[in-house]
C-alpha cells in the first residue's frame, strides 16, 4: 500500500487512547485515498471540540471556525468552489446544540458538502455535561438526578427538513463507514452522516460495546428513496439503523441554483473581478 498523501508527520494527537475518533480520522483519509482525491482538492471545516481537531490531522486545506459554526464557513467554501469536496465535521454537540440554528438553514440550502458529526452523547471537551443527544436518565457531574430531557433525533430533523442524504454509520466499524461516507461524498448536495464515536472518558455507558449490541444495519433490499419508510426508521431506538437511511437525487444543490454558476462554471474564486469599475458603477448610481 503507497503512504497516505493525507498523513501529517511529527504531529501530537491530542485524543485519550481508545477515543472513537481515531477511527473516523483513519477512515478520512482511507476514504480520501480511495476516491484518488489530493490534499488541495479537500478542505475540512469544524468548529469547536474534540471533534474538531481532525482538520489539523489531516493534510488539506481546513478552517478551524467558532463554537457551532462549521457549517456557514462550509457553505461559503463551497459557493466560491464547488471543484473543492468540503466536509463539514464537529460533534453532536457542537452541530446539534451551539450549532442548531446553522443546522436548520443548511439542509434548506442543500450545499453540496458531506456533513460529519461524532455523536458520542455527551460533551466530551467540556468534560461530561449532557449534549443534545444524551439519553434518557443518563447521569453526568452536572446532570446528576439524570438527564430529563428527550435527546434530539438529528435523522428524523433532518428527513422532516428534507435533507438530500440522510446516513448513520458507526466508528467501530469502519469498512462499512468507509463506504456509507464515499457515497456521501459523491452525492450532489448536503449529506448528514451521524456518526456513532464512543467517548471513552466520559460516557462509560455508550461504549463500543454498547452501540454494537443496540444497532443493526439496513437489509440490501431497503428503499432510502422512500421518505416514509426513512422517518419510519429515524424513530427506531431500541437497535438504531445504520446505514443510507434517506436519499433525495431530484433536490438542486445551493450552487446549482447560485445565478453566477447559471451561464459560468468556472469557479467563483477563479473568476478576474474588475474591482475599479464595480467601484465606479456604484458610486455613479449615487450621483
Amino acid at each position: 500500500m503507497p503512504e497516505n498523501k493525507f498523513n501529517v508527520e511529527n504531529i501530537d494527537i491530542a485524543w485519550c487512547p481508545g477515543c472513537g475518533d481515531f477511527s473516523i480520522l483513519k477512515i478520512l483519509k482511507d476514504v480520501f485515498m480511495e476516491l484518488s482525491l489530493n490534499p488541495e482538492d479537500v478542505c475540512m471545516v469544524s468548529g469547536i471540540g474534540q471533534a474538531a481537531k481532525i482538520p489539523q490531522y489531516i493534510k488539506c486545506n481546513y478552517f478551524n471556525g467558532l463554537h457551532g459554526c462549521a457549517l456557514p464557513p462550509a457553505t461559503g467554501i463551497k459557493a466560491v468552489n464547488p471543484n473543492l469536496t468540503v466536509i463539514a465535521e464537529s460533534g453532536d454537540g457542537d452541530i446539534y446544540g451551539e450549532g442548531g440554528n446553522h443546522f436548520i438553514h443548511c439542509i434548506r440550502r442543500n450545499p453540496d458538502i458531506v456533513n460529519i458529526v461524532h455523536d458520542n452523547m455527551i460533551y466530551g471537551l467540556t468534560k461530561g455535561q449532557a449534549s443534545p443527544t444524551s439519553r434518557l436518565g443518563h447521569k453526568t457531574p452536572v446532570q446528576v438526578a439524570g438527564v430529563i430531557l428527550e435527546p434530539f433525533n438529528p435523522i428524523a430533523f433532518a428527513i422532516v427538513l428534507g435533507a438530500s442524504f440522510v446516513a448513520r454509520a458507526f466508528a467501530g466499524d469502519q469498512e462499512q463507514t468507509k463506504e456509507i461516507l464515499k457515497k456521501a461524498i459523491k452525492h450532489k448536495g448536503y449529506a448528514l452522516i451521524d456518526i456513532f464515536q464512543p467517548c471513552v472518558s466520559f460516557n462509560k455507558i455508550n461504549t463500543f460495546q454498547w452501540f454494537k449490541e443496540h444497532t443493526y444495519y439496513l437489509d440490501a433490499d431497503y428503499n432510502p428513496e422512500d421518505r416514509n419508510k426513512a422517518l419510519e426508521k429515524a424513530f427506531e431506538e431500541e437497535k438504531f439503523p445504520l446505514g443510507i437511511i434517506y436519499v433525495n437525487k431530484d433536490k438542486k444543490s445551493f450552487e446549482e441554483n447560485l445565478t453566477v454558476y447559471r451561464e459560468k462554471q468556472d469557479p467563483l474564486v477563479f473568476r478576474e473581478l474588475n474591482r475599479k469599475d464595480k467601484l465606479e458603477q456604484l458610486l455613479n448610481q449615487k450621483k
